[in-house]
């Protein structure tokens, strides 16, 4: 009798197993430009926008955006595009011109030159 309870148990109990293995949430970072703590609050913001992002941190020493997420929801690729479409230049993605130039005076950060 005691067997069966504790397959039962657990049966029950692993359902819940798998679910959790499949919300994999991976850490990355990269490049992006800005100046401020108004900068850090809109790249902290964007990065949040894309689908799947948990979590977004912005170093405004070295210019590096730390984000968790969860890789089945969205990519490196989609959280830059985000970025880059408040007006922050990333590693791999340029914001549009007319975007960086409507940001406040003390965000106007030196472009990187691109190749």
């Amino acid at each position: 009798m005691k067997s069966i309870y504790s397959v039962l148990m657990l049966l029950m109990l692993l359902p819940i197993g798998v679910q959790a293995q499949s919300k994999k949430t991976e850490k990355s970072s990269f490049r992006v430009y800005g100046n401020c703590e108004m900068c850090k609050m809109r790249i902290e913001k964007a990065a949040l926008q894309a689908k799947g992002v948990k979590r977004s941190v912005w170093n405004m020493e070295n210019d590096t955006l730390v984000v968790w997420f969860n890789p089945k929801k969205t990519t490196l690729e989609s959280i830059q595009e985000q970025v880059a479409a408040v007006g922050h230049d990333t590693q791999e993605k340029t914001a549009d011109a007319e975007v960086y130039a409507n940001l406040p005076m003390c965000c106007l950060y030196e472009r990187p030159k691109r190749d």
